[in-house]
């Protein structure tokens, strides 16, 4: 049995304490848990249902459609749930004798929300959105703003990360709003961050998983937990081992969705998409999915049927993964995902798929096109909005920040928290808003008179 005393331990794992609410926490069990709360919460919320109207890889549809980043998030959930599920099973049998165990049972619910919220900070026009961003301050008009700010504070301004952002979003306390945000459980919080450190240790890949003005929440809900630091200065952590099943679930659906949209949007041809899918299987199971196949006339349904067959099998994968590598997970050994964990024939099937999106998907003429609008109009509305904050008092700049929401801090004692105001605005809209509010902005469009 694993020595619970120098590892993480899903006793404190599993808390369903309320960040900003603590003194209202009530342990006892009810007929509805706080993370089925979390979960309807989540639903509910003006953030998550503008996922809809966000880029997830393709331009929103036309005539056909394709995922969006609320689609894709209700996706991630699915499998994320039914992956945590096939866990907690098999860990509550191994823990049956604790008197902690049925905690176990309620790893499913908290990972379905934790993917509901892992993609609420990523801003309009897909990762674009993130890139343009970050470029804006690291080459663009905003490098002056440097010797303003703190090393920190331009570090996560010019690695600006969606997973950073989510945290913000859902932990800090917008004007109007009460202490916590939007007051999750502290698993919830801690299971959609996969990066957890500072922006400081960003490194060539640009990623983390808090800004310096949400390292103390963080930090709080680490020690809550037991997640153990591996600095002196509390700026890199271990994961939450629940991260590990949000991130497969995450790399399962847009890696297999974006093959199944591009067959849709004819970028992929139904025979590509077939050899790419059949080869995550042997020849007896190919031989079986091959006849089931002959059925079916509609490409799109064979291909909906492979993709259904992958999913089915990544996750029983990851969860086996997962189970085995259970002690390294908890003691923060673990080496890669568990993904890049899983059989040797999955793998290759599911690097197959990568390397044909990268080359074919992601560089595709439609997705060109967004990343390039995407830049212009987020540059654009980064100068307008930055300068209306920083200089309040022109004419121009009153008159734009009466387009502001309230909830966002424009008039911050600080130019970090005046510069985040404009950053939550922003990442905040719709690709449709930003848009509008751009051609607006540039008097190409004109309300009724």
């Amino acid at each position: 049995m694993i020595n619970q005393n120098n590892i993480m331990n899903w006793d404190k794992l599993i808390s369903d304490k309320r960040f900003g609410l603590e003194e209202y926490h009530n342990p006892k069990r009810q007929n509805r848990s706080d993370f089925q709360r979390d979960f309807d919460r989540m639903i509910f919320s003006s953030p998550f249902r503008r996922l809809q109207n966000k880029t997830q890889v393709f331009p929103l549809p036309g005539s056909i459609f394709v995922h969006n980043r609320l689609t894709h998030s209700l996706e991630v959930s699915s499998v994320g749930r039914s992956m945590a599920n096939e866990i907690s099973d098999r860990l509550m049998i191994k823990y049956s004798n604790y008197d902690w165990a049925y905690k176990l049972n309620q790893i499913g619910d908290i990972v379905a929300t934790a993917c509901l919220c892992h993609d609420l900070g990523n801003p309009p026009f897909g990762h674009s959105g993130e890139k343009a961003i970050s470029t804006y301050f690291s080459e663009g008009n905003g490098q002056y703003l440097q010797k303003h700010l703190t090393p920190d504070q331009w570090t996560d301004l010019v690695n600006f990360e969606g997973n950073a952002n989510s945290f913000r979003l859902l932990t800090h306390q917008f004007n109007g709003r009460r202490p916590g945000g939007f007051a999750m459980t502290y698993s919830v919080l801690a299971s959609i961050v996969k990066y957890p450190f500072n922006s400081s240790h960003a490194g060539t890949k640009g990623k983390f998983g808090f800004f310096t003005s949400e390292f103390e929440n963080y930090k709080k809900i680490a020690n809550e937990l037991g997640i153990i630091s591996l600095s002196k200065d509390k700026s890199i952590f271990y994961r939450h081992p629940l991260v590990y099943v949000v991130e497969a679930a995450d790399d399962i659906c847009y890696q297999i969705m974006d093959i199944e949209d591009a067959h849709k949007l004819k970028i992929l041809s139904t025979h590509e998409v077939i050899e790419l899918f059949v080869s995550y299987f042997d020849d007896e199971q190919k031989e079986h999915i091959y006849k089931t196949m002959t059925r079916v006339e509609d490409p799109n349904e064979k291909i909906a049927y492979l993709r259904s067959k992958i999913i089915g099998a990544l996750v029983n994968a990851c969860a086996d993964v997962f189970v085995e590598n259970e002690a390294k997970i908890l003691e923060g050994k673990m080496q890669g995902s568990l993904i890049d964990n899983i059989s040797l024939r999955l793998n290759t099937g599911y690097k197959k798929c990568s390397d044909t999106a990268w080359n074919k998907i992601y560089h595709s003429q439609d997705v060109v096109e967004i990343e390039l609008a995407g830049n212009q109009i987020i540059t654009y509305l980064l100068d307008r909005l930055l300068d209306a904050v920083i200089n309040p008092k022109k004419n121009s700049s009153q008159l734009l920040l009466y387009k502001v929401p309230l909830q966002y801090e424009t008039n911050a004692p600080t130019l970090f928290g005046k510069i985040q105001s404009v950053l939550d605005h922003i990442s905040a809209m719709t690709d449709v808003y930003a848009l509008d509010l751009f051609r607006k902005l540039n008097g190409l469009s004109l309300p009724a008179i």
